[in-house]
């Protein structure tokens, strides 16, 4: 079996990793970023839809694109980069990570490891739809596979359910190559995509969204004949009577939510219960000392563009603990209230550098005031919406102010302003 040793491992070859790959090697690490296709890029490679970059790069690129500024990185920095290689586990006692590719296996030992594994698609199964089990039912990752990658069209009538992006850029993708796309169903009262998608994807394409609504029950044996709808009350999310209608179809595209992919660490690190993902903090260091994490796997981002930045700061970060033997140990926690569903990081570094909080409201607000503190800042935003993150700098002159009150946790609180 071939061992080796490196001074930084990253584990998953998207936005975040070959971001957190290229910091390191620029600081003089050795790296080797793992990822289990086969090419480097992650989910970028199949979105050929532009959007991309505006945060990162000042300009709006394509997904391949994107991907290919830094790929181009990777070369010139010097990464090592193993595709097609699968991590079998993760030994946290012996510092050990064990893969499995072509040539057979191989053990890694790292000093930093840096987890960038992402996040995967809910599954229909998961959702207890009534019904049969046909075929023509797909997550909106696939189908996107299917036909920018591999040329194929899923059907002829589809129906996507769930408004996430994935889902809406679907709506349109199919439409532009051919299919009916008969609507978009959401359970929620709100849309779970971006506004630009709701409007570019549906609007521009008079695909019709229908709001607290949801797939009641699939039709058919061996291929999707139809689904029936029905509407549920957006305050107790219970099924109406009476408002059932079937829709013939013969595909089924779900966009119903992301779950972070964290089956490798999760029995030696702390995850958050409702970002559903790993505890880090502003370091992008997770509970275990030389374990960093970025990317969805930390939290379901909205933008590529801010998963791409906290790799960058887990990579530098690891860097520096390699360099170093060690990072700063004093951290306050971050305490979300009651508006505040996902929120990145869990623990602010007191001798950290300056960070990003990122947080979704889970209601729409027109006018919100966002407090961090108590009586560290205050500021207002408008249009807060659950589908979209709240990005908040948490700047040296907060950090400063934080010593001097001596919080023992940080309360992010959102309120609407009437």
């Amino acid at each position: 079996m071939k061992e080796m040793t490196t001074d930084t491992l990253v584990i998953g070859g998207g936005a975040a990793g070959m971001a957190a790959a290229v910091e390191c090697a620029e600081r003089g690490c050795r790296t080797i970023l793992v990822e289990r296709e086969e090419y480097i890029g992650g989910v970028l490679n199949q979105c050929i839809h532009n959007g991309f970059g505006l945060h990162v790069f000042k300009e709006e690129l394509t997904g391949p694109e994107y991907a290919q500024l830094f790929k181009s990185q990777i070369r010139q920095k010097g990464v090592e980069t193993r595709s097609d290689l699968f991590v079998v586990k993760v030994d946290a006692k012996r510092r050990e990570v064990v893969t499995m590719g072509k040539n057979g296996c191989a053990i890694y030992r790292p000093q930093a490891l840096i987890m960038t594994t992402g996040a995967r698609e809910r599954p229909f199964n998961s959702l207890r739809i009534p019904g049969t089990r046909p075929a023509g039912i797909y997550t909106a990752g696939v189908a996107q596979r299917f036909v920018n990658l591999h040329n194929r069209l899923p059907g002829e009538r589809a129906f996507v359910l769930g408004s996430g992006d994935i889902g809406l850029i679907m709506a349109r993708r199919l439409t532009l190559e051919g299919m009916t796309v008969l609507g978009v169903a959401e359970l929620m009262p709100h849309p779970g995509g971006l506004a630009r998608n709701i409007s570019q994807c549906l609007h521009d394409f008079n695909i019709p969204l229908y709001l607290s609504t949801s797939v009641v029950e699939v039709h058919g044996r061996e291929r999707l004949e139809g689904i029936t709808l029905a509407k549920f009350d957006p305050v107790t999310l219970q099924r109406l009577p009476g408002t059932d209608e079937t829709i013939a179809c013969d595909t089924l595209i779900l966009s119903v939510g992301l779950l972070p992919q964290n089956e490798l660490i999760e029995s030696f690190v702390e995850t958050d219960p409702v970002n559903r993902g790993v505890k880090v903090d502003s370091f992008m260091r997770t509970t275990h000392p030389w374990v960093f994490a970025a990317g969805n796997n930390v939290g379901v981002y909205d933008l590529v563009d801010f998963v791409t930045l906290d790799g960058k700061i887990a990579g530098q970060s690891a860097a520096k603990m390699v360099h170093d033997g060690f990072l700063p140990e004093k951290r306050v926690p971050l305490a979300r209230t009651e508006n505040i569903s996902t929120l990145i990081p869990s623990l602010c570094c007191l001798e950290g550098n300056p960070f990003t909080i990122y947080f979704r409201s889970k209601k729409t607000m027109k006018k919100a005031r966002i407090s961090i503190g108590p009586g560290l800042f205050e500021t207002i935003r408008m249009g807060i919406k659950p589908s979209e993150m709240v990005d908040i700098p948490f700047t040296v002159k907060h950090m400063e102010k934080l010593k001097q009150l001596g919080l023992s946790k940080i309360e992010v609180s959102l309120k609407e302003v009437l």
